[in-house]
């Protein structure tokens, strides 16, 4: 890349999001290049766990303009996924440069300055589609330096080969993390996860019928009838199930994204993992837990979630209590013009439903103040 090179659009990473910025861009003949920091698109949903499986339904999980083969599940493996997402650069003809990491970016005058590896590019508009998995968020726990064993990030977790027999603390109940806890006890690990607020269980799907196809149908519902469903629905589940073998948090179903799926609470209820209270300070050979109880442990990994990578921006937006870019819509930024955010929506229809609609909004706003028209 030349430093004269001038886009209208930059898209700053390849994956879904900004795949499906570049398909929405390209519908309304807006020219744009997208930058992907890794050597293929997808670079990150290449490198996830192995048995990764969406645990939304393929149907709420395409992106535009290219619907999921018909051979691929329900619930689309990780390779799946990935296949997918090469094929949609491929069919739908997108101006994706790889190795081509985002290093910065700065106003220049009236346009964007996008700094990269290779060199730099202008445009008028950018959107940061750069999600969260190059920004995995591990907490500060006293004591780490002295702890003898090996620490790791669920990012950095692939398989289950080699931990056999080994005594594995998995540090928080989010959908990664009781997945791996899961593999790893079914593997002969000794398996722990610690718990420091609790979880929200639901089932994957209901009549077979995937639980996120539920909660879209249920999203234009007044907020008390959600709430109704959800909590009847919980004791439906206790009824089948029997009580909770995991701590109840103070918030409800609808507040954040639950456990999806009994893959732990089975593993739980089989005696393959044991559950013990949040972390408080790693010792020579494990950990000591906030009730005082102290374990030895071979492996501690961290599944304690992630946050918007926004290093390139630097200083220039400001950002909400979970690093997210705040917004004056789902996707516009509040703080710099013609800078736009695809990928910072989670909620319970599913990040590739938002990221679907998300990127088509971006798009329309950079169209209605381009003076291009869109493509029939």
């Amino acid at each position: 890349m030349s430093i004269a090179e001038r886009y209208p659009a930059v898209v700053v990473g390849g994956g879904p999001a900004g795949l499906a910025t570049s398909a929405e861009l390209r519908r309304r003949n807006i020219g744009h290049v997208v930058l992907e920091r890794g050597a293929a698109a997808g670079h990150s949903w290449m490198h996830f766990y192995d048995s990764l499986t969406l645990h939304t339904g393929k149907h709420l999980s395409t992106l535009p303009g290219l619907p999921f083969g018909r051979r691929v599940p329900l619930f689309p493996t990780r390779r799946d996924f990935v296949a997918y997402l090469h094929r949609y650069v491929e069919v739908l003809e997108l101006p994706v440069e790889t190795n081509s990491a985002v290093t910065a970016l700065d106003r220049h005058g009236d346009a964007w300055l996008v700094r990269t590896a290779n060199g730099a590019v202008t445009a008028r508009d950018v959107v940061v589609a750069t999600g969260i998995a190059s920004q995995p968020r591990t907490p500060v726990v006293p004591g780490r330096e002295r702890y003898r064993g090996r620490v790791m990030h669920s990012i950095d977790y692939r398989r289950p080969e080699g931990f056999a027999g080994r005594r594995v603390l998995v540090v928080g109940v989010g959908n990664s993390g009781g997945e791996i806890a899961s593999e790893l006890a079914h593997a002969g690990a000794n398996v722990t996860v610690a718990v420091r607020s609790g979880a929200n269980v639901v089932p994957l799907q209901i009549a077979g019928v995937p639980i996120q196809y539920l909660a879209f149908a249920m999203r234009r519902l007044p907020i008390g009838a959600r709430r109704g469903i959800a909590t009847a629905m919980g004791k439906l589940t206790e009824l089948r199930r029997g009580k909770p073998v995991l701590p109840k948090p103070s918030h409800g179903v609808l507040d954040s994204i639950p456990l999806i799926g009994f893959h732990l609470v089975d593993a739980i209820r089989a005696g393959l993992v044991q559950v013990r209270t949040g972390l408080a300070e790693f010792t020579e050979t494990g950990v000591r837990f906030t009730d005082g109880v102290e374990e030895p442990f071979d492996d501690v990994i961290f599944a304690t979630g992630f946050t918007a990578a926004l290093a390139p921006l630097g200083g220039l937006v400001r950002t909400d209590a979970k690093g997210f870019a705040i917004r004056t819509d789902r996707v516009t930024s509040a703080d710099q013009a013609h800078l736009y955010f695809v990928g910072h929506t989670y909620d319970a229809t599913g990040g590739l439903y938002n990221i679907s609609r998300d990127a088509g909004l971006a798009a329309e706003r950079i169209a209605a103040t381009s003076g291009v028209r869109a493509a029939a």
